[in-house]
């Protein structure tokens, strides 16, 4: 890797470098933007972590991590880009409320089981994803991300969705698919600018007749489960312009 001092872009890429811990000299810059350590073996990432403060970008995703440091919430730097998906993580560190200027994190494809009420912190955030995350419920503290505009919680347990995210105004799309939602969530009523939701593979037999009120809605999947395609509100979406799988 590039010296301190080389004139070389703050930008390191070890991507699918066979690491099993990452390299000391990594450490040794403070001023890296972008660090890429995704597809590596990495079971650990130490402390040193928080003196990276001018990342905007953190790609952990596709390792073997049992945790990530507490000190990944005081990069206030990281502004962009957080990765930490398909790892082993069975929780994630409450310090990541302090990453309140965040635009996208994927905590997917992890054994949480749970989200911490700190995500409802990141008032940055823009795209949150959670997929295959074990979740069988959400925090309430999630209706306060006003800025969030995609939500992705497909593969879970899901029965249900917290009635504070009606309050995110500037969501546009919502994956559920495969949970086990036996209705749609109430909550989506008060959603102006719901364009997609995907509901594939769950429970769902009936619709509400205010799903087909929702003012942007552009398309719903409801495929795999048992609504019937002649049904009222399906119906009356087909009539607005709405694409209805079904």
């Amino acid at each position: 890797m590039p010296p301190p001092g080389s004139g070389s872009p703050p930008v390191l890429n070890l991507w699918k470098a066979g690491l099993r811990a990452v390299p000391p000299g990594v450490w040794r810059r403070t001023d890296w933007e972008v660090l890429i350590l995704a597809d590596n073996a990495l079971t650990e990432i130490p402390a040193a972590l928080g003196r990276l403060r001018a990342l905007h970008t953190l790609d952990l995703g596709h390792n073997s991590l049992a945790a990530v440091p507490d000190e990944i919430g005081g990069l206030a730097g990281l502004t962009r880009f957080l990765y930490l998906h398909d790892n082993r993580l069975t929780a994630l560190p409450d310090t990541l409320g302090g990453l309140d200027r965040l635009g996208y994190l994927n905590v997917g494809e992890n054994p949480l089981g749970r989200l911490p009420a700190a995500l409802g912190e990141l008032a940055g955030l823009v795209e949150l994803r959670a997929q295959q995350a074990e979740l069988s419920g959400l925090p309430e503290s999630l209706g306060r991300l006003g800025r969030l505009r995609e939500l992705w919680l497909g593969g879970n347990a899901l029965t249900t969705l917290p009635g504070s995210l009606a309050a995110l105004r500037e969501l546009r799309v919502l994956e559920l698919r495969d949970n086990a939602l036996s209705h749609v969530p109430e909550a989506l009523r008060a959603l102006p600018l719901l364009r997609r939701i995907d509901l594939r593979g769950n429970r769902i037999a009936e619709l509400p007749p205010w799903i087909a009120e929702l003012p942007s809605l552009e398309k719903l999947d409801l495929r795999w489960n048992t609504v019937a395609d002649g049904a009222e509100p399906v119906l009356a979406l087909r009539e607005s312009g709405c694409v209805v799988l079904t």
